[in-house]
């Protein structure tokens, strides 16, 4: 019998978090940096250099810190793993045991949690175990360089915008389309990803909106002031 699907969106969690992260930390720590050195009158073709270095160096960040973070996790998942293999290999009655007393806690009365436990240890043992005991899905496990590369492509893509507009933008002008600019991409986003995880719209619009503006208010604020005390 087919079993219907209800459009759950738990599944999207891992690739909507990493893209919406990597897309926002783009747009914003390069919108501010750019900000911050316009507001030092600062040339274009500095900015332009600023962006650049800001996007280079930012995507590799991104994706380094999350090739560490990944792969962190995947050697504790392979560790825990390894243990629990060797407890059942050791002593199955008393893993059989510790299945069966997790499923009563769940619910199940004593004879049928036994029942379920005993014919899952038959089927597949470290499955069960990884799955209810350690919480681990065998068969998801991460991977460091696919997570590594779209987090460092996301912040690319998201730092390219701000960068293109010291490119295309006049220059007495620059300040205000960098942060309109950055302000509404942001303000996409938040939509975006509220939409796509099912969440209400306006409230990830405006905490990320915000969140924004302070930044790259700071910025500015010490560009305009470190300017001055230059000259």
């Amino acid at each position: 019998m087919r079993i219907p699907s209800e459009g759950h969106r738990i599944g999207r969690t891992n690739w909507l978090r990493a893209a919406v992260l990597g897309a926002n930390d783009g747009i914003l720590s390069t919108s501010s940096l750019l900000v911050g050195v316009a507001a030092a009158s600062a040339s274009s073709s500095s900015l332009v250099v600023a962006g650049a270095a800001a996007l280079v160096a930012g995507a590799f960040s991104m994706g380094a810190g999350e090739y560490v973070s990944v792969s962190s996790q995947a050697d504790l998942e392979r560790a825990d793993l390894a243990v629990e293999a060797r407890e059942l290999k050791s002593d199955p009655v008393a893993e059989e045991a510790e299945l069966a007393w997790i499923y009563r806690r769940r619910g199940l009365s004593e004879r049928t949690a036994r029942q379920v436990a005993r014919e899952l240890m038959a089927s597949n043992a470290l499955d069960a175990h990884a799955r209810d005991e350690l919480g681990i899905a065998v068969g998801g496990s991460a991977r460091p360089m696919t997570a590594a590369l779209s987090s460092a492509a996301s912040f690319a893509a998201g730092a390219a915008l701000p960068l293109g507009l010291v490119l295309l933008a006049p220059a007495g002008s620059l300040i205000p389309f960098i942060v309109g600019a950055a302000l509404a991409c942001l303000g996409f986003l938040g939509a975006a990803s509220a939409i796509v995880g099912g969440a209400p719209v306006w409230p990830a619009v405006l905490r990320v909106v915000l969140w924004g503006a302070l930044a790259m208010g700071a910025t500015g604020l010490i560009g305009h002031l470190t300017g001055h005390t230059a000259t």
